[in-house]
């Protein structure tokens, strides 16, 4: 330490000596007093050059520059903070070697200009320089006054934890009022739009609020400055009120995205953790870290009305930690027929969402498969009026039909449009042969009683060539015969023409 500060201090004498002793015998014919604002963490030039004349006349080629700072530790003595020696030896302060610079093709070109990268709030004070150049001097002088933007807690700023954000400046006069933008709108507050001091609350920040601020202070001397500042904030994209819709039986995927790689924050340790409160029990699931990326999502296979509620992904960073709620909705229909439903029936399809928020509507729709593919149709089944979507959580169909056979979509919708969906299979049993038509059923009864028709004339004909084959062997008996029989024999013939009758 004894040695880095003799070195310093040899070093400053050499210099300041060097100042003293520049140019010795020459004339001072130009000099210039500017003032320049610059930002804290910024970039500052204080600018010195040539006028446009000499510069085309053209430098001699030795040209020394010097750059000295008044109002130091001693007032009274400037500091040399940085020379150019026209055999091109440049010496800096050991303060403000790292920020302090000249380039060397603009000093042949006349721009003797000093960058100071970053400013500091410190930095501010007056600042000269002296060339030296064809037994001549310019001599430009810079009053350089730094504006300073701070915040309450290390950049980024984690979202939801309480912020303050500071403007000041290095200007001497009494400051009248502080004004606030964002993202170049002037912030309101209150009733008015400025403040009496320099300061912005912000109680939870969030990432609406990230971007662009610019302070501006008035002062009495009616001097106005105005330094800009981006605003980090970490926290997590999207809503944040983050609702994901499902439907019963199907995978949902809760997404956790942070607004910025974990890197952003400074930090080589990142873990993430999913919890979620069910009927008492708490469930938890571990996410493996990854620096290289910014998204921790929680799958899960497959969904019912016991999954749905709030969960909560939290994300450390270190030894800070955010967390976001995600709450999963489910939609479920639920029939007032179990299983298969017989044709005829009478049947009330309920469409159910969990965590409703008031704004949800519903839609029920019949999907049927066309021959390009599926096609959404529109509420198909006969028994609805209309022809039309039907709206409502409850659909009547009062009698099924082989036409309603299928799968029913109930979609949920709100204001930013489809939420979700869930689709319900239509299986009927019982279903009636459908008849023929009538001009065949015509057809048959008349067939059957032509066939009829022919048999009956069979018989009748079977009938008489039997009679005529039993005619009696004597032909001059059958008179006798006929005259003689007594009435009981008449009968017995009748009897047996009948059974033959029958039997035919």
């Amino acid at each position: 330490m004894r040695l880095s500060s003799m070195v310093q201090f040899l070093a400053s004498t050499l210099l300041a000596f060097n100042a003293d002793h520049i140019l010795p015998g020459v004339a001072e014919v130009e000099s210039r007093e500017q003032k320049v604002w610059a930002r804290a963490g910024g970039s500052a030039v204080l600018p010195c050059y040539l006028s446009a004349g000499r510069r085309q006349s053209g430098l001699a080629a030795k040209t020394s520059v010097l750059w000295l700072r008044h109002g130091g530790s001693a007032p009274q003595e400037p500091q040399v903070v940085l020379e150019v020696g026209s055999s091109g030896l440049r010496k800096v302060a050991l303060p403000m070697r790292a920020r302090l610079s000249v380039q060397d093709s603009a000093l042949r070109g006349g721009n003797f200009s000093l960058r100071i990268s970053p400013v500091r709030s410190g930095d501010a004070a007056l600042y000269e320089a002296r060339v030296a150049y064809d037994a001549e001097v310019l001599s430009c002088r810079v009053q350089l006054e730094v504006v300073t933007v701070t915040l309450s807690q290390p950049s980024p700023v984690v979202e939801n934890e309480p912020l303050l954000l500071s403007c000041s400046s290095s200007h001497r006069a009494s400051l009248v009022e502080t004004c606030w933008f964002h993202n170049r709108h002037l912030l309101p507050t209150s009733r008015t739009f400025c403040f009496l001091h320099g300061a912005h609350f912000m109680l939870r920040p969030a990432m609406s609020d990230a971007g662009y601020w610019r302070c501006q202070l008035r002062y009495s001397d009616n001097e106005i400055v105005s330094a800009t500042y981006y605003l980090r904030i970490l926290g997590f994209s999207g809503p944040s009120n983050s609702i994901v819709y499902a439907a019963a039986g199907s995978a949902a995927d809760l997404q956790c995205t942070l607004s910025d790689l974990p890197s952003a924050s400074g930090t080589n340790t990142v873990t993430a953790r999913w919890s979620h409160l069910a009927q008492g029990h708490l469930q938890e699931w571990e996410i493996s870290q990854n620096l290289s990326s910014r998204s921790f999502p929680l799958h899960l296979a497959a969904v019912g009305p016991g999954d749905a509620g709030q969960y909560r992904c939290a994300v450390n960073l270190g030894r800070r930690t955010i967390s976001r709620d995600v709450t999963l909705a489910v939609v479920t229909v639920t029939p007032s027929i179990q299983g298969p439903v017989s044709e005829g029936s009478r049947l009330l399809l309920i469409c159910s969402l969990t965590h409703r928020q008031g704004h949800e509507r519903f839609q029920w729709q019949h999907l049927e498969s066309a021959p390009t593919g599926r096609q959404l149709t529109v509420a198909t089944s006969h028994n609805l009026e209309g022809h039309r979507p039907h709206m409502g959580p409850t659909l009547e169909i009062p009698q099924v039909s082989q036409k309603d056979t299928g799968t029913w979509e109930c979609s949920v919708y709100g204001p930013e449009g489809r939420l979700g969906a869930v689709e319900y299979g239509l299986q009927i049993t019982g279903a009636q042969v459908s008849s023929p038509p009538t001009i065949f059923s015509g057809q048959v009864t008349f067939g059957l009683t032509l066939t009829l028709f022919f048999l009956l004339m069979v018989c009748v004909l079977a009938l008489a060539l039997q009679k005529r084959a039993r005619t009696p062997a004597f032909p001059a008996l059958e008179g006798m015969v006929a005259v003689a029989v007594p009435r009981k024999k008449v009968m017995e013939e009748n009897q047996e023409e009948k059974i033959q009758q029958t039997e035919c």
